[in-house]
């Protein structure tokens, strides 16, 4: 669901780099053939991100994803099971467009489009409009493959969990508690890991948070990977931001 002014940006930003494997906490396998959107990320044909389509030709996942550089990147989509991959009908190369904006230390525009090398057959997950705001204690779901714990096993099976999401006030006061004068990044949505032992970890990240069946954020942090939660909130870049960016990218990137 996942990484960042000061020492802590550093730390965080190396956290990112290093928590690859898609975790998922306090969560539960996903039914075969459900959440056909979800897409993992790959590199030498290993997953290290999610991501999630929104396009036939088009997955949208994390730009802090690619702060490693990565040499052989495809996405797998149409399976909730990575150890079970039709080669040629499930894997797609793919054309990176990372936005303009993002920041690798603040993680500010977390935000990146992969154009697939053919259109996929599968249903598109739906965005929200630029205007729409997701209510406080709204019940939404994050997804990812791999472990279930911090420092916990890596698993192949797409696993799943509720999180509520929280108010930024809320938010940024229990950041601001954890991490004296951090400012959360503009353009994000809390939820999960804060008054609950629920939520993404690092390897989600570039995974969608699904609110009233539409993705509304993108897996992007945490507190400097530790996933006991209750912990500070998880956060989200909020796409609702990023509508016109994702519509319109031929003006910003040759995808």
């Amino acid at each position: 669901m996942f990484r960042l002014h000061t020492l802590l940006f550093i730390v965080l930003a190396c956290s990112v780099q290093k928590a690859l494997g898609g975790e998922i906490i306090e969560g539960k396998e996903v039914p075969p053939n459900s959440l056909q959107f979800m897409a993992s990320v790959q590199n030498n044909g290993k997953h290290f991100c999610g991501g999630f389509l929104i396009k036939k030709d088009i997955v949208l996942t994390a730009a802090h994803c690619f702060i490693e550089k990565r040499s052989n990147l495809t996405v797998v989509l149409g399976t909730h099971d990575l150890s079970n991959i039709n080669e040629r009908t499930m894997r797609y190369n793919v054309k990176k467009c990372e936005h303009a904006d993002f920041n690798n230390t603040s993680l500010a525009s977390d935000i990146t489009m992969l154009k697939l090398s053919r259109p996929s057959k599968i249903k598109p997950i739906k965005l929200p409009n630029k205007k729409m705001k997701i209510k406080k204690n709204t019940t939404c779901l994050v997804a990812g493959w791999g472990k279930i714990k911090s420092q916990g096993r890596k698993v192949a099976k797409l696993r799943e969990v509720d999180v509520a999401t929280i108010d930024r006030r809320t938010c940024q006061r229990e950041w601001a508690k954890a991490k004296k004068d951090y400012v959360l990044p503009a353009n994000i949505i809390c939820a999960g890991g804060y008054g609950t032992k629920k939520g993404a970890c690092q390897g989600d990240s570039g995974g969608p948070l699904v609110c009233n069946k539409m993705a509304v954020g993108i897996v992007s942090f945490n507190l400097r990977g530790n996933c006991l939660y209750p912990n500070v909130p998880n956060i989200y870049t909020d796409i609702s931001k990023f509508v016109a960016w994702i519509d319109y990218p031929k003006k910003r990137c040759q995808i």
